[in-house]
Parts: structure tokens; sequence; C-alpha cells
């Protein structure tokens, strides 16, 4: 393992929401073991928490709204490709990536899910697996392919469901257990390359 420190591979996160997950791969990306170093985060919405805390930790992010989809992909893709970058963390990025963009990035495109994927792919999945009366849910680090949360598994994590959590609860919970799944799962799929 040693011998990999200082090989850390250039990373770009793309976010919609609040960051949490984000703000945990900087954090991870920090340490001396880590296999990444975050380059870029790409937003598509100018309004996330996730900015301020960007912008107080120095790190370079731009904002792209997807409504023209097609165009922004491109000049995301031109971007990373100055930034050379070699990995992308989606992480809660609420955007549905086009096969094109997926292809260029082939394998190297990750997306963590709060659900145990195959089960509750999409939206909403807390409401549902308490609704179908699931004894456990959790969640998934898996490769992006160009059908939606369906690429291969790279590492899951179960959490129970108890009879009084609401979706609310069960996510709190979930996102406990994503924030050490996703560096798990990095280094699961980087010590090996």
């Amino acid at each position: 393992m040693e011998e990999l420190i200082g090989i850390k591979k250039r990373t770009a996160i793309f976010i919609s929401g609040n960051g949490s997950n984000m703000k945990n791969l900087i954090k991870y990306s920090k340490k001396k073991y880590s296999l990444i170093n975050v380059d870029l985060v790409i937003s598509s919405n100018k309004k996330s928490n996730a900015i301020r805390y960007l912008k107080k930790n120095k790190i370079d992010f731009k904002i792209f709204d997807f409504k023209q989809k097609n165009k922004d992909e491109r000049k995301i893709f031109n971007i990373l490709k100055k930034r050379e970058i070699q990995l992308i963390c989606l992480a809660g990025f609420m955007k549905i990536l086009s096969k094109s963009f997926i292809k260029r990035f082939n394998g190297k495109i990750l997306n963590i899910h709060p659900s145990l994927l195959p089960k509750y792919k999409g939206l909403n999945t807390h409401e549902r697996a308490i609704l179908n009366k699931e004894k456990f849910s959790g969640c998934t680090v898996h490769f992006v392919n160009s059908k939606l949360d369906s690429g291969k598994i790279i590492i899951q994590k179960k959490v129970k469901i108890n009879k009084k959590d609401n979706p609310k609860s069960l996510s709190k919970k979930i996102l406990k257990q994503e924030h050490l799944l996703y560096p798990k799962a990095l280094k699961e799929i980087l010590s090996r390359t």
C-alpha cells in the first residue's frame, strides 16, 4: 500500500444538493493514505450550500444548470479533459448524464445511491423501503452506466429499518453509512489499479 501514496487520482465531484458526501470526500482526499485528489466540483445547482464551503476551502468549482444538456456536457467534458481528470464521483448529483458522456469516461464514473441496489433505483428510496415494510435498506456505491442506478456494484452497506423509522430518520442513518462507504469503495477500486 505504501507505494501507492503520492499517485492520487485527479478527481471531479458532481453535486446538486448540500454536498455532505462531497465534503466527506474532500476531507478524505486530504488524508495521507487517500488515493484521490479533488481538483474540481461541478454543481448543477447555483443555490447549493456546498458553494460556500468550496469557496472557503479554495476548491475550484463550476456551475452548469443542464438546461442545455448537450452543450453543458460538451463544456464539462472539455474542462475535465483539460484538467486531466481521471475519476468522477457523483455525490447527490440529480441530473442524468447522457450515454455519450458516460461512454467517454467508461468505468471512471462512480455514484452513491441510498438503497441496496438493485432495489429502489431512482428517487424517494427511503419512503419506498418503509412503505414496503422492508427490514433493511442501506447504500450502494456503483459504477455508472447508461441505465439509471444499474451499473456494476462495488460495495454496499446494510442498515436496519426500525419500526419507529420515518423517511427522515432512515435518511440520516443511511447518510452516516454513505460517508463511510464512499471512501471505502474508492480504496477498493483504486488500490487495484
